[in-house]
């Protein structure tokens, strides 16, 4: 029988939802490759059926030109950026990812290995940079400096969507998780992340101190965050 669980902190266990957690992931640090492959199998299944797909494309598709360029910011395996790119039809797509193991089972799209901090491209490379469950794994120090990135290398917008903190979904993965995952990682990780999303004023916030602070922000099923800052004109930060 496979183990399901690891031993969880108090603060997993009894979690206090009103501040954003600082707890790490364990996918962000360093593991076997047979434990990050498993995880990375199970995040596929959580975008694919507890994810947000369609309204991240009904919130890039405004903002993408016929034609246009897509970048996906912490794209892991690649599969949001091949939906998205089958749904939208960039004239080009590319995925980052801090871990080239990550990138590994992205074969049909182009990958890069970098870090969101120090992009490896120019200033208004891509029509529109997006990013999928990808900002809550940083703290609030460091949101201006990642959102700010995003803003350096989109020429019309950056849309991202991610968590919203809250109790609900906290109990379903505490009681679903276990039943769904393939490694133990994963439910770790799940929980870990829930309390690290945001509420809709801490994530305007972030946006707001890198200088986006006509982001919209709406929400999204199940239980996601949808934010869309355009960068034209008097909207792109100095």
């Amino acid at each position: 029988m496979r183990e399901r669980t690891l031993p969880l902190p108090a603060s997993v266990l009894w979690p206090n939802l009103r501040a954003r957690s600082t707890d790490p992931e364990l996918l962000d640090a360093e593991l076997p490759e047979s434990e990050v492959l498993k995880s990375l199998a199970d995040l596929r299944f959580v975008n694919r059926f507890l994810g947000a797909r369609r309204a991240l494309v009904r919130a890039i598709a405004p903002q993408l030109p016929k034609g246009g360029s897509l970048l996906d910011v912490g794209c892991a395996s690649g599969d949001v950026l091949a939906y998205l790119r089958s749904r939208l039809e960039p004239r080009f797509a590319v995925g980052l990812d801090i871990k080239a193991l990550h990138l590994s089972g992205a074969a049909q799209l182009h990958g890069v290995a970098g870090d969101v901090r120090r992009l490896p491209f120019a200033e208004r490379s891509f029509d529109v940079v997006a990013a999928s469950l990808f900002l809550h794994h940083f703290d609030a120090p460091e949101l201006p400096i990642v959102l700010g990135e995003l803003a350096r290398v989109a020429r019309r917008a950056v849309v991202l969507c991610d968590l919203r903190r809250a109790l609900v979904p906290y109990l379903f993965g505490r009681a679903v998780f276990p039943l769904l995952f393939e490694t133990p990682v994963s439910v770790h990780d799940g929980l870990v992340s829930i309390r690290r999303g945001f509420r809709d004023a801490e994530l305007r916030e972030g946006f707001a101190q890198a200088g986006l602070g006509s982001v919209e922000i709406r929400r999204a099923f199940p239980y996601r965050l949808l934010a869309v800052a355009p960068l034209t004109g008097a909207s792109r930060p100095a």
